[in-house]
């Protein structure tokens, strides 16, 4: 796994929180959301086909944990799981905590608005629940 390399996009807009078996786990710097990111930790996959079949269980059972532990945040009534790849080819998944009324609600998030950064990332709930979870 010495050839694993995050894109530079995703590191820009994120915070590192863990890595996961299969996954490392950032936070998206967008404090209006609950928001999660999953990137397998295979060099060079670009499309979820592009796992073994036993990366793919872990990548659907990581997708799961992300979740549980985004569901019960403040202010989550939904959540949106996406992998579109088009503006960051590297395979991810986000996991997003939605709210009626939030600012994209009922659209996707992408491109809705520029993000308000956490002041403190370390602080988020999702960052305090990846290290409690």
């Amino acid at each position: 796994m010495s050839d694993f390399v995050v894109d530079p996009v995703i590191q820009s807009l994120t915070h590192t929180l863990a890595d996961w078996p299969l996954c490392r786990v950032f936070l998206y710097n967008d404090s209006r959301y609950q928001w999660g990111l999953l990137v397998p930790r295979r060099p060079g996959v670009i499309e979820m086909c592009d796992l073994g079949e036993e990366d793919q269980r872990l990548l659907i059972a990581e997708i799961a944990r992300l979740s549980e532990l985004i569901r019960p945040l403040p202010g989550v009534e939904k959540l949106n799981v996406g992998n579109l790849g088009n503006m960051v080819p590297q395979l991810h998944v986000h996991v997003i905590g939605r709210r009626k009324g939030d600012p994209a609600w009922p659209g996707p998030v992408w491109g809705h608005s520029d993000p308000i950064p956490w002041s403190d990332p370390e602080h988020a709930p999702l960052s305090i629940a990846v290290r409690n979870g």
